[in-house]
């Protein structure tokens, strides 16, 4: 039983692929402690906000039916955090994701049972009392072992975030690419139509980056922010002191291939002003998470430059048919002058000058003919030396 009274059922993530959709509530919620072991709960707000003390309006934050962006909040004993499907709750001893059973939270909670435990204590659990042989290859699991637990369990978050948004953007150049080389051989409303469509979930994904990045870069310009998850410092600096000058929560958690003594790590992560663990976290993903909209900035700007590519074909197709029209008009004007020299000798009024010069309606005839036969065959020779026409 949890200590709210809910039902608690181990969780087995392996068996959650296979719950059908209309069985999943919003209410479900699945519960890590220390040891990285997993109980499924059933909880409504109110229970997880007595549980984890936080209010109403953080909660709200991770609500499915409702659209908030990417966050990542402080509170006093607990971390609220939003990042797309991801989200959870995260205190110092333990935390709570929302909608295990979901297909793309399922490969979080697995890594969350991997990584929460500390490195002592899965030794302890797999050997009885047996050495455990690593030696150099464990040395940056020896460091994360010191980590507190909620920094564990906020890098499985960012790692789970940044792979998931890197994934969808290398789907999206591997679609967007091809389609645009395409285009530019052939432009064609299904052609165009594609590319419409890759752009607009271009757009999407980009905005969704964005805000991952931007929620990163606001923690790491602010050390009162990110002082303000450090909760297992505040819950040490909160709780009775030894007269050795240690916490009980620091004595609780020993360190493995530590190269500082215990009393300057004990210093260190008592001094509020000193973020520099959380600091180095959080760049790093920082910078994956950069590297990500780098890439979705320069598919941007190779859809940009296909699109100016597209309309300079455009305008010089504008500018042949306009040239085409010129080439008609002047052949319709020298037709309309041959037609007007004879509609004159064609009318049906006595001319004085038209008397006994029958020769002179010949002659007119064949000069205006020639004319315009002239002017036509002129435009038509800079028409072909223009492409207007074929040879």
């Amino acid at each position: 039983m949890a200590r709210d009274g809910s039902v608690v059922v181990p969780a087995d993530p392996q068996g959650m692929t296979v719950v059908k959709k209309k069985t999943q509530s919003s209410r479900s919620w699945i519960l890590f402690d220390g040891t990285g072991q997993g109980s499924l709960l059933d909880l409504d707000k109110y229970a997880i906000m007595h549980r984890v003390q936080i209010h109403a309006r953080d909660l709200r934050i991770l609500d499915p039916l409702l659209s908030y962006p990417s966050t990542i909040l402080g509170r006093d004993k607990a971390i609220v955090l939003n990042l797309e499907h991801i989200k959870a709750i995260i205190t110092a001893e333990e935390v709570l994701l929302r909608d295990p059973t979901d297909e793309n939270v399922i490969p979080v909670v697995e890594e969350l049972q991997r990584r929460l435990p500390r490195l002592s204590d899965s030794n302890q659990q797999q050997g009885d009392g047996k050495e455990y042989l690593g030696g150099q290859n464990d040395a940056e699991a020896a460091e994360e072992d010191e980590s507190p637990f909620e920094f564990r369990a906020l890098e499985v978050a960012l790692e789970a975030i940044c792979s998931f948004l890197a994934a969808r953007t290398t789907e999206l150049e591997l679609a967007a690419y091809p389609a645009l080389d395409e285009l530019t051989s052939k432009i064609s409303s299904r052609n165009l139509d594609r590319v419409r469509k890759l752009k607009s979930a271009m757009t999407r994904l980009t905005a969704r980056v964005q805000k991952v990045r931007d929620e990163l870069e606001q923690l790491l310009d602010d050390d009162d922010d990110m002082a303000d998850l450090y909760l297992s410092r505040k819950a040490g600096s909160s709780s009775p002191v030894s007269g050795s000058g240690a916490a009980n929560w620091f004595t609780a958690s020993p360190t493995i291939g530590s190269k500082i003594s215990r009393a300057s790590v004990a210093t260190a992560r008592f001094d509020e002003n000193d973020v520099e663990e959380l600091e180095m976290l959080l760049e790093a993903y920082f910078s994956e998470i950069d590297h990500t909209l780098n890439k979705l900035t320069t598919l941007r700007e190779y859809i940009d430059d296909t699109e100016d590519y597209i309309n300079i074909q455009l305008d010089s197709h504008r500018n042949q048919l306009i040239q085409l029209e010129l080439f008609l008009s002047s052949g319709t004007v020298c037709l309309s002058l041959y037609a007007l020299v004879t509609a004159i000798f064609g009318m049906n009024i006595p001319y004085s000058w038209n008397q006994k010069h029958g020769y002179m309606f010949k002659w007119v005839i064949t000069v205006t003919g020639g004319f315009c036969a002239l002017m036509f065959l002129m435009i038509t020779v800079y028409a072909r030396k223009k492409g207007l026409v074929g040879s």
